[in-house]
């Protein structure tokens, strides 16, 4: 029977894991000692240390922690964008009129949401301005602390809520967190204030939608009721109507008319 090893005159037989474990066994020893202490940074690289230690002031906040606050709002920015700004209202309205149209993906949501980003900036530079004069750059300039200037912030920012929310949103968030009515709506707390500018802005732009859907929908009865007259009840009516659509959209120039429409709806 053939051996896994071959025997050796000088070597007893033994099992392959026993050599392997001498062998290990040997390297070790044979290392230095020095070789068993934990490697060194090698010359030429950097290390960052962060340091938060007396953070109150802006005289005392490094870069460091800037950079952690500005890590932080990139983060929140999906949320700040859709929760406190008119995008909610935008994006939902040309969703509404595409699916009025009866285009499935023209335009597509790229298309869509950069068109509702660019309108957002338009709507809310006022308020970006006046935040950034207001709380941004005396922050900047050591003028102010982080809580001033987190408080000055607000200010603008809920201003533009205010304008857009219903009265009965307010109450139902008054109602819903337990809160005391305030003396003046500036006092709102922003618990309070975001869900009910929220709730407002899905109600207006379903209403929007709606308004948008009335004139295609016209055409499509129309053209159904034509094709059925005529016999032709096989024929889809919406290949019928989208060209006509279509039509009417370019002719009545739409675009132009939603766009003015969504950014004087917040004037």
């Amino acid at each position: 029977m053939p051996q896994p090893f071959p025997r050796s005159g000088s070597l007893p037989a033994c099992r392959p894991g026993i050599l392997l474990l001498a062998g290990f066994v040997l390297v070790c020893l044979s290392l230095p000692a020095g070789a068993q202490e934990p490697a060194t940074p090698a010359q030429g690289t950097t290390s960052l240390t962060v340091t938060l230690d007396g953070a109150g002031s802006p005289q005392s906040m490094d870069a460091a922690l800037k950079i952690v606050l500005l890590m932080t709002l990139i983060s929140l920015a999906p949320a700040i964008l859709i929760l406190l700004t008119s995008f909610t209202r935008i994006v939902i309205v040309l969703g509404f009129l595409r699916q009025a149209i009866g285009t499935q993906q023209a335009p597509n949501n790229q298309i869509i949401i950069g068109m509702a980003l660019f309108l957002t900036l338009v709507v809310m530079s006022p308020t970006i301005n006046k935040i950034n004069t207001e709380a941004v750059q005396p922050f900047m300039n050591e003028e102010i602390g982080q809580e001033e200037a987190f408080k000055l912030a607000q200010g603008p920012l809920k201003s533009f809520m205010l304008s857009q929310v219903k009265e009965k949103d307010v109450a139902l968030f008054l109602d819903l967190t337990a809160t005391e009515i305030p003396g003046s709506p500036e006092d709102l707390p922003m618990l309070v204030v975001i869900p009910s500018f929220v709730l407002g802005e899905l109600k207006t732009a379903f209403q929007m939608g709606f308004v948008l859907f009335i004139p295609f929908l016209i055409i499509d009865m129309v053209v159904a009721s034509v094709l059925m007259s005529m016999g032709m009840m096989m024929l889809p009516p919406v290949l019928i109507s989208l060209p006509f659509k279509i039509l009417l959209f370019v002719l009545v120039d739409g675009w132009f008319l939603v766009v003015k429409s969504l950014v004087q709806a917040f004037q």
